[in-house]
């Protein structure tokens, strides 16, 4: 038994399979296998390693080098993706092997972070991986928009294929991935999928000449749903241009859906808006994401609140030691703790990324778990670490 990195020809007969096999419906068709080469354009700088026994694919799974914002700071981060284990082979190991080699190369190359949508959110708890916040659906009808179809809004927006303005969608997401917690991005070669396949309508707002928002979207039906992807803006102005588009489509379609930050309060968005907002997690198929810290120089410099305190990492592979956390300056310096009178705590790798992401208070960490966390400890990790909403924007 092998574990290898495959080639991108050899995903075809190797990783595809299995993955077609795990997410999508089965048997598949001859029509289906026949578009297994499509894909490999947006595959070309991924990272994907196999376990193989005889010749036989047993599992594989694969890592996307993308970018993340933590707290303000952007970071390299893996994506992990495409986790399939042969049906035969399953509950042997072979995915915790895989998983441990992919992210030792991912974090040898520098890559401090790491996200992924979970299969089952309790086993990548065991690698270090902490929950965060899911999206949200946000559904409407445009007639309740109709405040805004009155409104004399600054600034104007713009409708075409995201082929054409795939650019101007591009851009915006790299402001969005400055300035946005939690926030991430494709590299290059993967995003471009969204121009290549040219299968949504793009909207953009502009004020000043200036992109303030943009939202891609298509409409399945006359008398249907104008169905929108992440609805992304930089300020109240941006997504109220927005939904003024939206209420334009008021004979058009029965309701507008979109996705939003975990944060958003749609209920908030107009007086008399008839909302439904829905974040559903479970399993199979609708996990939150997780995410987890591959490496201490991710909080090096990190920006911090005001706090001292030791921490002891235990039962991790990538974080282990003693390390003294000094947040005092509003910028996060790591040492080795040689004592001191600062408050210690003991925590898991698990226990750390929840809060770097913001997504725990130091008091949970104990009985989920995670870690031993002393009040005066608790203190000074809740200064370092301020609960923040992180909003993980890209789709694995």
């Amino acid at each position: 038994m092998t574990i290898r990195r495959v080639t991108a020809e050899e995903r075809l007969t190797t990783s595809f399979p299995l993955a077609a096999y795990a997410f999508e419906s089965s048997p598949r068709s001859a029509a289906r296998i026949a578009e297994f080469p499509d894909y490999l354009p947006y595959q070309e700088g991924n990272r994907t390693l196999t376990v193989e026994e005889d010749g036989n694919t047993l599992a594989a799974c694969s890592a996307i080098p993308m970018r993340q914002n933590l707290r303000g700071a952007v970071l390299p981060m893996a994506g992990v993706a495409s986790v399939a284990t042969h049906p035969l082979a399953r509950r042997q190991g072979h995915v915790r092997k895989l998983l441990h080699q992919l992210l030792d190369e991912m974090r040898d190359e520098g890559h401090w972070l790491s996200a992924l949508y979970p299969f089952r959110p309790s086993f990548y708890a065991r690698f270090g991986y902490a929950g965060l916040p899911k999206p949200r659906t946000v559904t409407f009808t445009p007639a309740d928009l109709g405040l805004l179809l009155r409104a004399e809004l600054p600034g104007e927006v713009s409708w075409e294929r995201v082929g054409a303005g795939y650019p101007t969608w591009r851009a915006f997401t790299e402001r969005c991935l400055q300035d946005r917690h939690g926030f991430s991005v494709f590299p290059d070669y993967r995003a471009v999928g969204l121009r290549d396949q040219d299968e949504y309508w793009l909207l953009t707002a502009r004020v000043a000449g200036e992109v303030t928002g943009a939202v891609t979207y298509r409409i399945d039906d006359h008398g249907g749903t104008m169905a929108g992807n992440e609805l992304l803006y930089a300020d109240p102005l941006g997504r109220a241009l927005l939904l003024q588009f939206f209420a334009r489509h008021v004979d058009q379609v029965e309701r507008v859906t979109v996705q939003v930050a975990p944060d958003e309060l749609p209920e908030l968005w107009l007086t008399d808006l008839d909302v439904h907002v829905e974040a559903r997690a479970g399993r199979p198929g609708s996990s939150a994401p997780m995410a987890r810290l591959l490496s201490l120089d991710a909080l090096n410099r990190l920006p911090a609140g005001p706090g001292r305190v030791r921490i002891e990492l235990t039962g991790d592979r990538w974080l282990a030691g003693s390390h003294l956390l000094d947040g005092t300056t509003g910028s996060l310096e790591l040492s080795a703790a040689t004592g001191g009178r600062a408050p210690a705590a003991t925590l898991t790798a698990a226990g750390l990324s929840a809060l770097a992401y913001g997504v725990l208070d130091p008091a949970e960490l104990p009985f989920r778990g995670l870690g031993e966390v002393p009040a005066d400890a608790a203190v000074e990790l809740r200064g370092i670490f301020p609960r923040r909403v992180p909003y993980l924007f890209a789709d694995f």
